[in-house]
């Protein structure tokens, strides 16, 4: 025979069965009555076969090498829990015939009794193999345990190690360099796997991160994104399971479907099943072939790890390059702005970034105000007084916050800001109660115009007041109609005041308050405008310090005839 390697898987039905072979001619076996092998499993020389081990019940696999200084190489890979296995070799039993013919129950009994020739044994979740140029002929018997848990696993088996090389090779230097760091990416480069390089076989690189551990295998790692030792993720009955799993649980090893609810059933009662975990924070991308690539999303000050595996995309078997680990860095400490009493800052933050400010009154107080004037969109205000959390809010607009006060008491303030892009804004602490530089806004800060008032050289438009006294100017631009609400957004910035704008654009300057809140409303009617024109229109209001907010703008249009 022209090979004369056999594997035999554990998990097979009773009834009789062909086994699986690249050549028939291949399993041609000594022992002529097959059904001596019928509660064992068969793999072919060179096939990669996945199974299913059930904590503390152990596999048993055989093969037979017919021929003396035989080649062989055997490869284990633990999946999601460390194995025990044992590779051993005993004597087939002679061939004999006619009358004096041993019975084949004893046969089967005088191989079973036996435990063979210990060749090889390994305990952990590597990798491990068992290479051999020169093996003897006879039974060869793998056993595999796991006593920790129920654990997927793979085994592979050649007698042409030398020609098959399913598994990429490693280059001389398997590691990992971790080449740039940075503060939300890692930059990682290997060295490509001679399969590739030399052999060109078509082989593609799967980086796997997460903050745990590394793994040993991609075998480890997609036990892992899996559901998680969920037990409805086991083979199926009839594929992987063999007839003694049947047998344990007082099933016949039948193969057929109908069972198959019935013995899941039964599981549960010997406490088989497990709930589901949490998943852990694991992330696997495959990048083709290149040999350098940069992780990026990452949490800056934060430990990941980073594994490398070489996949052959003809077999889909893997071998793991050494992996590494690193740690981002640290944020860049902000620098802190120090606030004085009474006295506006402006702020400018970038997008989704943040600014530390400090307030430290000189003198005791019962109160301080801290005044907002967010310019664009929202931001959050954080308030701490010596490391206690006073105030966290959103801020649009101008707001304003009255916390209670602590002799010798320092404040620090955590200004973030928006999403959408950078955040302008003023922001002004003080101890003095009556020292107001923001004006107060009513809540609704939009200008309405009356359309039925509307003709071909004015338009009337009104706007809210409150009832502290302020001075009102608007201002007017022509604009062309194509003008759309996506430009008058981007001119919004609440923070530019009058002193920005032309002297031709101002319309007119006013005072007013009402004591009674629903009356503080103010109507203006601005003239001299051209037929059929767009007009943008800005209402500033002006606080006693000096300092200016813009209302929202409103676009106009007069009559073209009337």
């Amino acid at each position: 025979l022209h090979c004369p390697l056999l594997l035999l898987l554990l998990p097979l039905s009773s009834r009789p069965q062909k086994l699986p072979t690249r050549d028939e001619e291949l399993f041609q076996m000594q022992i002529r009555d097959k059904a001596f092998f019928h509660d064992s499993s068969v793999i072919p020389d060179g096939a990669e076969i996945s199974s299913y081990l059930f904590r503390d019940t152990p596999k048993r696999y055989f093969f037979v090498v017919e021929e003396d200084n035989t080649p062989l190489a055997v490869t284990v890979t633990p999946c999601d829990a460390p194995l025990e296995w044992k590779l051993s070799v005993q004597e087939l039993p002679e061939e004999t015939s006619g009358e004096g013919s041993e019975p084949l129950e004893q046969q089967k009994q005088q191989i079973t009794n036996e435990e063979g020739t210990e060749l090889f044994s390994y305990k952990g979740n590597d990798v491990e193999y068992f290479v051999s140029s020169s093996s003897p002929s006879g039974l060869y018997q793998l056993d595999l345990l796991s006593t920790e848990k129920d654990t997927h696993f793979k085994v592979y088996a050649t007698t042409t190690p030398e020609s098959d090389q399913p598994y990429p090779e490693l280059p001389y230097d398997p590691r990992v360099d971790v080449t740039s760091l940075g503060r939300t990416t890692v930059t990682l480069a290997w060295k490509p796997s001679p399969t590739a390089s030399l052999l060109k076989q078509p082989i593609q690189y799967c980086i796997v991160i997460n903050k745990e551990h590394n793994f040993k295998s991609l075998c480890a790692v997609e036990a892992k994104l899996s559901s998680d030792d969920a037990f409805m993720m086991a083979p199926k009955p009839g594929l992987d399971f063999s007839p003694f799993d049947f047998a344990h649980f007082g099933f016949p090893s039948d193969n057929n479907s109908g069972k198959e609810r019935g013995f899941l059933k039964s599981l549960s009662k010997f406490g088989r099943q497990t709930s589901p975990k949490p998943r852990v924070d694991l992330h696997k991308v495959c990048i083709g072939n290149k040999n350098i690539f940069t992780v990026s999303d990452l949490k800056p000050d934060t430990q990941y790890y980073f594994d490398m595996f070489a996949v052959n995309t003809n077999t889909n078997m893997s071998t793991a390059y050494v992996g590494t680990f690193a740690r981002t860095k640290e944020e860049a400490k902000q620098k802190t702005v120090e606030l004085k009493d009474g006295k506006v800052t402006d702020v400018f933050i970038k997008r989704k970034g943040a600014k530390f400010l400090r307030f430290a009154p000189v003198s005791s107080h019962q109160k301080v105000t801290f005044s907002i004037h967010s310019c664009l969109d929202a931001v959050q205000i954080q308030v701490r007084r010596d490391g206690k959390l006073l105030l966290s809010q959103n801020v649009e607009g101008v707001r304003q916050f009255q916390l209670r006060g602590k002799a010798k008491a320092k404040y620090l303030i955590r200004l973030k800001g928006s999403k959408k892009g950078a955040s302008v804004l003023k922001i002004l602490a003080t101890t003095r109660p009556n020292k107001q530089s923001f004006p107060s806004l009513p809540e609704d800060t939009r200008i309405k115009a009356f359309d039925k008032l509307r003709t071909c050289s004015s338009v009337t438009v009104a706007w809210l007041g409150t009832q502290e006294r302020n001075k009102f100017c608007i201002y007017k631009r022509e604009v062309d109609d194509n003008y759309n609400e996506e430009q008058k957004k981007r001119e919004q910035n609440q923070c530019l005041g009058p002193d920005t704008r032309k002297k031709t654009e101002k319309v007119l300057c006013k005072y007013f308050h009402s004591q009674n809140i629903q009356k503080a409303v103010t109507t203006e009617t601005i003239r001299g405008l051209q037929p059929g024109k767009s007009y943008l229109l800005d209402v500033y209001v002006i606080g006693h310090g000096g300092h200016s907010v813009k209302y929202q703008s409103k676009l106009v249009k007069t009559r073209k005839f009337c």
